[in-house]
């Protein structure tokens, strides 16, 4: 079964169930879940649980609904550790204590419809993007001039895309050895926008679109 990933309340839905069998080793009943989520009829329960089915983190059988080894019961969620306080103001002392983690969920708020598409090529090397990178896109439209990934008769290409009304679509590479490609209105049903760059990763950390933040090595 293909494993697809989870919308941020069905993220939240399956972390409930989760924190609830590592707490108690029981599952939560239809009434505990709906009490905690504020579902105004146990069918929205019903529904959620259905989705996790279809997407592979749970299954069903006669003795009730299991997690799947997509959910690991034991690791706790990675991420970066938040240690402390420090001022950027005057020179204050600073305070230590466990603020939790910084995530990808964190980074990147729409993580849930974010993917990543290994970079072959360097037509996008002008804006910092390599050969071998792997650039995260959301699904999301793309602004005009924006980076984006877009599928043309059956090839995939990620550029600058540029709308115009009378020629289409230009895709604008940023590398001088590279051509625009200019999508004419005639064939315009064949363009497909696969998604909006948001950053890239590669051996140097996460790098955002707006090159605001990095991290990893050299971060």
């Amino acid at each position: 079964m293909t494993r697809r990933k989870l919308t941020a309340k069905q993220h939240d839905f399956l972390q409930f169930l989760v924190d609830r069998v590592q707490e108690t080793g029981v599952w939560p009943t239809y009434r505990q879940i709906t009490d905690h989520f504020g579902y105004r009829s146990p069918n929205s329960v019903t529904q959620n649980l259905k989705a996790l089915v279809k997407k592979d983190y749970l299954t069903r059988d006669q003795d009730g609904y299991h997690f799947t080894d997509k959910v690991d019961l034991d690791d706790e969620p990675a991420g970066i550790p938040v240690k402390g306080i420090i001022t950027a103001g005057q020179l204050q002392e600073a305070v230590e204590a466990d603020l939790g983690t910084i995530t990808l969920d964190t980074l990147f708020p729409k993580l849930d419809r974010i993917f990543a598409i290994r970079v072959s090529g360097q037509s996008m090397k002008g804006a910092n993007i390599e050969d071998g990178d792997h650039v995260l896109l959301i699904d999301d439209d793309i602004p005009n001039g924006g980076i984006g990934a877009v599928l043309y008769d059956g090839e995939t290409s990620l550029k600058r895309v540029y709308h115009d009304d009378e020629d289409g679509l230009r895709l604008e590479p940023a590398n001088e050895e590279y051509d625009d490609i200019h999508i004419q209105p005639d064939v315009f049903e064949e363009v497909r926008i696969l998604g909006r760059y948001v950053g890239h990763v590669n051996s140097d950390g996460i790098h955002r679109r707006n090159g605001r933040a990095k991290t990893g090595a050299g971060a």
